[in-house]
This record gives structure tokens, sequence and C-alpha cells, in this order.
């Protein structure tokens, strides 16, 4: 079996990776909002003892922007024309959601995101049935993106998020109401695509989403739930499981329905889904960095938003959980609800300034690496040849190091 890990990613994959501990470089940390490293992580895609074969050549052949450019190209038209069988109300505001539209309706040069997904779905059929399979995958990875449209409208709805993309987020514009039954067509358009298609796989795929929906569901409700509890009450093992639900679930299952769709076994099929599962906890585990650290021009959110909704992150819960004399005055400061004007963005820099002393922006990077680690040995029990495994490597790598 290809070995795919860098020395660091070894280290933690051999449970060597450290819990929270109080920094020793308080002066390095960045106020919400810096640009910086929040994302520089080592990844596991060159080969032990530093050879560049491989793995690391696999992933090198792949440019993560080309794949997700050509798979827009290819699911692009599914979605668009999915999205055109919604009764009105419905398709103007799901046009609104992924870009293609001004709230007046008329035409805007926006797009749906990065759309990780479906280029998922197309890199784990091509990995495992070569370019073929690839070609006749378009609908299945629709499916997938529309289901993670379907998320983000309700999510915007229940974390009162107000931008998303560099514009207002749709229930701010059409209402709670409105945005609400959006996200419900939507998750009821890609399961009759997947019902409609008549493709073999296409019933075992629509199996898997629906499962996929009824964990997402699970994740969001643990994500409100932990909201609600004192800063001290939520552990470590509670959030993760939660990050997985949310998160890793959805990219499993568009690499598990990408490998059914090329022809994989019920294995293949799981190896697969662990490793989007992996992939998608260090992709949370960046995201929550990016919460804290990252630049706005960038991520299209306010400075320190996670931090200003007292959100129980990765980061913070790790920083929380550490036992350290920082930990004790995060704690303090996160019981206190959030202020606005100039005291407000003081505190947060105090916040922000707290969890990285804590350990928690430290240990954020060092288990995105493990799971990154975890993520290439699921892979290479699906996918033993690295060569066919360069696409999946690829975006794995891209989503790991994003700064938005």
């Amino acid at each position: 079996m290809a070995e795919f890990m860098t020395e660091t990613a070894h280290r933690a994959a051999q449970g060597t990776a450290r819990r929270p501990a109080a920094a020793s470089r308080p002066t390095t940390a960045k106020r919400p909002g810096d640009p910086g490293d929040a994302t520089d992580l080592p990844l596991p895609l060159r080969a032990a003892g530093g050879s560049a074969d491989g793995a690391a050549e696999a992933a090198d052949g792949h440019d993560a922007a080309l794949i997700l450019e050509r798979s827009r190209q290819s699911v692009d038209p599914e979605l668009r024309a999915a999205v055109a069988t919604l009764p009105a109300p419905m398709r103007r505001i799901a046009r609104y959601h992924f870009g293609w539209e001004h709230a007046d309706g008329t035409p805007a040069e926006g797009n749906g995101g990065k759309a990780i997904r479906p280029a998922l779905v197309l890199a784990a059929a091509a990995a495992l049935g070569g370019p073929a399979a690839r070609e006749g995958t378009a609908r299945a990875a629709a499916a997938v993106e529309l289901v993670h449209n379907f998320t983000l409208l309700h999510d915007d709805v229940m974390d009162r998020d107000t931008t998303r993309r560099h514009r207002p987020t749709a229930w701010t514009v059409f209402g709670d109401t409105d945005a609400i039954l959006a996200g419900d067509a939507l998750q009821a358009l890609a399961l009759r695509l997947l019902a409609e298609d008549r493709h073999p796989a296409s019933q075992a795929a629509a199996a898997r989403l629906a499962a996929c929906v009824v964990e997402l569901c699970a994740g969001q409700h643990a994500d409100t739930a932990l909201e609600q509890r004192a800063p001290g009450e939520v552990t470590l093992a509670e959030v993760l499981a939660m990050a997985e639900a949310k998160t890793g679930a959805l990219l499993g299952c568009s690499c598990a329905v990408g490998a059914l769709y090329g022809g994989a076994g019920e294995e293949q099929a799981e190896a697969l889904d662990a490793f989007g599962r992996q992939a998608g906890l260090a992709f949370q585990l960046i995201d929550d960095v990016i919460g804290i650290w990252g630049d706005p021009v960038r991520t299209g959110k306010p400075a320190g938003a996670d931090l200003a909704a007292r959100k129980k992150s990765l980061p913070v819960v790790a920083a929380l959980t550490s036992g350290t004399p920082a930990a004790a005055e995060l704690a303090e400061l996160y019981a206190r609800p959030h202020r606005e004007g100039r005291e407000g963005e003081e505190e947060l820099e105090r916040i922000a300034l707290a969890v990285e002393r804590a350990g928690g922006r430290d240990w954020a990077q060092a288990q995105a690496a493990d799971r990154m680690a975890r993520a290439v040995d699921d892979l290479a029990r699906a996918v033993p040849d690295p060569a066919h495994a360069g696409g999946l490597l690829a975006l794995a790598e891209f989503v790991t190091r994003r700064t938005s």
C-alpha cells in the first residue's frame, strides 16, 4: 500500500498529537481579521522519507483549481436545469442563493461557492471507474450540491448569519419562512434527481444521501444544543462528534456516491466515505480557525463573528479544556454576552488572544494534519495506486490550505 504521510502527519497518526497546552508565544497572536498563516498546515501528500514520488507526484499532477472548474462546467447545467423546475417563489430564492441572480431577479455574475462536494463526487468516480465513469456522474454530483445548499440556507437562518459569499444571506432578503422553504425544496430536488437517474448506482446513492441528511440534521441539532450550554460544560469529544456529523458526513457521502458511480463495491465505498469524513474534519478545523483569525476581505464575514456569537468552535473548546490560566480567562470572557461598539471589538481581541495562548490554534492545526493523515490512509485502502488518487488528494489539499 502506498505511503502518503509527511513526517509531521505520521507522528500525529501514531497518536502523538498533543492536547491543548499553553502557547509559548503569546506575542504572535493575530487579531480577528488579520491575514496570515491561519491555514498554513503541513499536509500528508509527500511520501515517507521525504521522497517526491507516490502520492505527492499524483497530487502535483492534478491542479485543484482546474478540477473545480471542470466540475463546475459539468455540474452547473444540471443544477440550473433542476432549479428551473421549482415553483417561481422558491426558484427565485434558489437562484439568488446560488449567485445567479440579484435580489430583484436580474442576472448576476456570482456562483454557488467553490463546489468542492460535487468535485469530490466526480473525482471519486474517475479514481475508481476512469474518465468515462466521471462523465456519467454529473447528476449525482448536482444532487450532493443541492443538499449542501439546503443545509446552508437553513444554517444561515438558525445561526442568524447575515452574509454568505460576500452578499446578504437569503433569509435577510426574503425572510425566514421563504428561505427555509427554499432549502426544503432543494433537498427534495436532490433526491428526485437520483430517483430519476437511470444509472445502476442511483438507488444506492439515494439511500446514502438520505441517510446523510439525517446525520446532518443530528449534527446541526447537536451544534445548536451546545450553544445553550456553559463554556465549561462542553467537551472536545462532543464537538468533534458534532463536526463529523455536520461537516464530515457530507464530504464522506460525496466520495462514497462517486465511488458507487465508478463501480466500486461496498468496501471501497466505505473506505472513500471514511476518507471524506476525515478530510471533512480537517476542513472544519480550518474553517473554525478562519472563523477566528481569517481575513474578512477573503471570508466575506465580519472579523471575529464566531467569537461574537460565542460559538463552541473546535479551537475554542480545545482552549477551554486545556487546563491553562488562559483557559480560565477565556471561560470568563465567553460567559459574557457580546457587546457592540469599540468595547466589544476590544473584547474580541482579548478572546482571540486567550484562545491562542491556551493552545487552541496550535491544537486545531495539529489536529487537521492528523485527520489528513488518517484520510490518506483510508484513500490508500480504496485506491491503492496513487496515480489514480491524485484528483482526490489535490482537492483534500485545497480545502485544508484555503484562507476563506
